[in-house]
């Protein structure tokens, strides 16, 4: 498994496991199977109601904590001071961690404009030791900047919505400018059509490899990290074999050639 070092030197798998979507029960489960086949990146949040299944899943794995990097997420009500401070001691209880590797701002919330005031209580989390490292999700290029005119810590992530259809370069670029690690969510495009391409096929055919582990290669060699959601075991196990096998620079560009500049999920500067 590759890593990313983030800005703050803490190393981060590249490739994770997401839970978006998957009831609590189910993804215990599918977090062991995806633990079992190599994954060590576990992304969860309060809003996706899955957190104790997550932490039972992370403790009894049989894999050594400090060799398991677990993210959550606060949600947007919660960005208030005090209010963040509470909300991460009750997702940690729920996760039965004490240290939770990645703590991110999920999204920006501009309407209320709060986020902040949520991110000093997010500063206080990481010089306690609470966290080992904290970031963002969903920042646009201008909630970015406004954030980082007065954080005294530079996120170390900013996860956004990417995929070939929706390549994301500005926000990349300024992600890149400021030592901030772009995390892709819905990597694969939650599947609607883009799996369906002619041209992903014909890129995995030359590599025997599927279209959805073509796009996973794409995100890797953009120096991405990315996590890819399943709760079916041969897809878990063959969403992170991507390591064995790349893309020369023609298939990168025509993958990216299909950004259309398609958002799937909600528009972050008006969300929430």
């Amino acid at each position: 498994m590759n890593t990313i070092t983030l800005n703050n030197g803490v190393n981060m798998p590249q490739l994770g496991f997401g839970v978006w979507q998957v009831p609590d029960d189910e993804a215990e489960r599918a977090v062991g199977v995806a633990i079992q086949a190599g994954y060590r990146s576990i992304d969860t949040a309060r809003i996706y109601d899955n957190e104790e299944g997550v932490g039972r899943a992370v403790r009894e794995s049989g894999v050594r904590r400090d060799d398991l990097f677990v993210t959550t997420k606060l949600w947007n009500d919660d960005h208030d001071y005090d209010k963040a401070l509470r909300a991460f001691d009750a997702g940690a209880e729920r996760l039965g961690l004490d240290v939770i590797d990645l703590y991110l701002i999920h999204w920006p919330v501009p309407s209320q404009d709060r986020y902040v005031e949520a991110w000093k209580a997010l500063e206080k989390l990481y010089a306690d030791g609470r966290v080992r490292a904290i970031g963002v999700s969903n920042f646009t290029v201008e909630a970015l900047e406004r954030l980082l005119a007065e954080a005294q810590v530079v996120p170390a992530v900013n996860q956004i919505e990417l995929h070939p259809q929706l390549g994301q370069a500005e926000l990349r670029a300024v992600n890149a400018k400021h030592g901030i690690v772009t995390e892709a969510w819905s990597p694969l495009g939650q599947g609607k059509g883009l799996l369906d391409l002619p041209l992903l096929a014909e890129i995995g055919g030359r590599h025997g490899k599927s279209p959805a582990q073509v796009v996973l290669r794409w995100h890797v060699q953009l120096g991405n990290v990315v996590i890819p959601k399943s709760v079916t075991p041969a897809r878990i196990r063959e969403n992170i074999e991507v390591f064995d096998f790349a893309l020369d620079q023609d298939e990168m560009d025509a993958i990216t050639a299909l950004d259309s500049g398609r958002r799937l999920g909600p528009d972050p500067a008006t969300f929430g």
